[in-house]
């Protein structure tokens, strides 16, 4: 079998979308995956135009022959165009067979003859073998897919091929026979590897070009020719009867008066895909047993991927039919007879070439196992077999991945999971963005108020300290007993007041440089606890969950740190409540968390996008100055750490409270930094 389908099926890449019907209307198995797109392997492909046939966007398509049959009738050349039997299926819109005869020859054609008529000669041929040899089994040989299945993929039962040409063929040789041999032949049909039986070596000079239907309908457009624009034509001698029957699955047998017997089992027809794949199947397993079996890879001719469409089954099936009694009824039995001894008279055999496309060994069963484990297959009933990869089975699927003709990414249901997992990390870096930019907004808001606060408290500072001096000074030689005493006292306080709201101020902006010092954990708790005195109505809960508790950080900012977030968890419970200090590690063990929690009123989400706003407190008037967060802000994050906060103040959500949640890195970065000027200078 020649590889001319390399030069006649191809795949329009940018219309290819992966969706593998074409993968699973293949009966070959020709058609391999690579990076989402269907490749045609042109060695495995038997050319029966099934992919052609099932695309929905027709990516898959077949080389057109219109400008070379074109040449043939410019040419000096007689040309006779040898039409399939499937034509009266093909122009059901034409209701005389007369017509499309004439239009054929309104295109330049000398002669317009029935392939019905080598249909009739190969069936009586069949007949004879089926007499002459009744104990071998025969498959037989009109489909040139079917011819190049058993070749390529069938090849151990390849003696079983009826050694009989093809009608095309026959009717080909039946034409030169009566004009010369210098007669040019034009097969027209509903079949693509009609194109590849033509250039088979041993039919060399018999057929010069194939078209399909669609190719014929586009010549017809060209011209503008339709029935009522041309001169009916009957078909020219020798002309047919029941071989228009052909197309028709079983048609072969009718021709000459045989039949399927279901009883007896003698003959079997099948046709399409799954028939064929399962009927050679089991021939070559010896399942089945039968004198005949008549094959054809697509439902009959009559959808066959050359035909412009495949709607409409039955009522083709019908048109054919009928057309098939007109005929019979229509034609000079005794001539017919007569041309059909003339021309039984030609050699009408033919040969078939082993073209072994099998894979030489299946895969190993462990490797088939790992494949499926791989897309979740882990057990047997994991094996959904739902066939949207384009394979049968999943462990079709995975034999194919094997072979280098399918991917992992083919299995839907997998790519699915693959797709919620990416979905989930998707979300957990989103959550991450998230949280990077909020963080990026909270330095942005903190670095144009440390810029505020530094502007302010440089320039207010000096003024006030003299004011609180002079203040300071009167009040103590003012006579507590005088009427202004209560009204400079009160200067004095606020004035101090305001003192420390600007020392805050500087400690927020200034850049303080730290001061490391390895330090238990521990130690800096007990340090921020020593700061205030504990209610009686509040519970302490201090657990230590790591071996080693020591950090690099300095003691006082740290201790401040904590101070303030223990003050906060207390002050947040008016009528008691519990705290709990947890310190355990982080994952990465480079770092400990320093978790801080209460069961008190809780703080409003609008308020937790707000909390590390300088200035900003809930805290009554003259309770809070709203930089004791700022200042932890900026401590933690001069020490390379980080801050969240976790918080419910509706006691319809669950009980309320707030956790503090205190990342720092165990070794300093500002100390591991200096160490390397250190060295480096060194």
């Amino acid at each position: 079998m020649s590889d001319r389908n390399n030069e006649i099926i191809y795949t329009v890449k940018d219309r290819c979308k992966v969706c593998y019907t074409c993968v699973r209307e293949c009966p070959a198995k020709a058609i391999k995956i690579i990076n989402g797109q269907a490749e045609i392997l042109t060695k495995r492909c038997i050319a029966c135009g099934n992919c052609i046939r099932v695309c929905s966007r027709d990516a898959k398509m077949f080389a057109f022959s219109i400008d070379k049959v074109k040449t043939l009738l410019h040419s000096h050349r007689k040309v006779a165009a040898i039409v399939a039997p499937s034509i009266s299926g093909e122009f059901t819109d034409i209701k005389d067979y007369r017509h499309f005869v004439g239009m054929i020859k309104a295109l330049g054609f000398d002669y317009v003859n029935e392939v019905a008529f080598g249909a009739e000669l190969i069936a009586n041929k069949y007949k004879e073998l089926l007499e002459s040899r009744p104990n071998k089994p025969l498959i037989s040989t009109s489909c040139p897919s079917i011819v190049s299945y058993v070749e390529k993929h069938h090849p151990q039962i390849i003696d079983s091929l009826v050694p009989v040409v093809s009608p095309m063929v026959a009717t080909a040789k039946v034409l030169k026979e009566k004009h010369g041999d210098d007669l040019a032949v034009v097969f027209i049909g509903p079949c693509i590897a009609k194109k590849v039986e033509a250039g088979e070596e041993q039919f060399e000079g018999l057929i010069d070009e194939v078209i399909s239907f669609v190719e014929l309908r586009r010549m017809f457009a060209e011209k503008k020719l339709s029935e009522d624009k041309v001169e009916p034509h009957d078909f020219d001698p020798p002309v047919a009867g029941k071989g228009a029957i052909f197309p028709i699955s079983g048609g072969m047998l009718q021709t000459v008066d045989l039949e399927e017997d279901f009883v007896k089992g003698d003959i079997i027809v099948a046709e399409g895909r799954h028939d064929i794949i399962e009927v050679l199947r089991e021939f070559e397993e010896g399942y089945l047993e039968a004198k005949m079996f008549d094959l054809l890879l697509c439902n009959g001719c009559i959808n066959g991927p050359g035909m412009s469409h495949s709607r409409q089954f039955f009522y083709k099936r019908k048109n054919i039919s009928n057309f098939a009694k007109r005929r019979n009824d229509l034609i000079d039995q005794e001539q017919w007879q007569k041309d059909l001894e003339t021309y039984l008279q030609l050699e009408l055999s033919r040969s078939f070439a082993a073209d072994d496309q099998r894979f030489p060994d299946l895969p190993r069963e462990e490797e088939i196992k790992e494949v499926l484990r791989r897309f979740g297959k882990k057990e047997p009933e994991d094996e959904l077999n739902c066939g949207a990869c384009g394979y049968d089975t999943c462990y079709e699927h995975a034999v194919a991945i094997l072979q280098g003709l399918a991917e992992s990414e083919m299995c839907l249901p997998y790519t699915i999971d693959k797709l919620h997992e990416y979905i989930k990390e998707l979300d957990k870096s989103n959550k991450k963005l998230a949280s990077t930019q909020d963080a990026l907004k909270q330095s942005e808001k903190l670095a144009s108020m440390g810029q505020l606060a530094a502007g302010i408290a440089h320039e207010v500072n000096n003024p006030l300290g003299v004011v609180i001096m002079y203040s300071h000074i009167l009040l103590d030689e003012m006579d507590p007993s005088s009427p202004f005493y209560r009204d400079l006292k009160m200067i004095v306080e606020q004035a101090d007041r305001c003192k420390k709201i600007v020392g805050g101020l500087l400690n927020f902006a200034r850049k303080s440089k730290v001061k490391i010092d390895r330090v238990d954990v521990r130690k800096l708790i007990n340090g921020g606890l020593k700061t205030f005195v504990l209610p009686e109505n509040v519970d302490l809960d201090i657990r230590i969950n790591t071996r080693n508790p020591d950090i690099e950080c300095d003691h006082d900012q740290m201790v401040q740190v904590f101070s303030n977030l223990f003050k906060n968890a207390i002050d947040a419970m008016p009528d008691g409540g519990k705290l709990s200090i947890v310190v355990s590690e982080k994952e990465d063990e480079d770092k400990l968390e320093i978790r801080i929690s209460d069961t008190g009123t809780g703080i409003s989400k609008e308020n937790q996008e707000r909390m590390f706003e300088p200035f900003f407190t809930t805290k009554e008037t003259g309770q809070g100055t709203g930089l004791g967060l700022p200042i932890i802000y900026g401590i933690i994050k001069m020490h390379s750490g980080s801050i969240s906060v976790d918080s419910n103040d509706d006691p319809q959500k669950g009980a309320t409270g707030t956790t503090f949640y205190v990342s720092l890195p165990r070794k300093s970065k500002e100390k591991t930094e200096s160490k390397k000027d250190e060295e480096f200078i060194g």
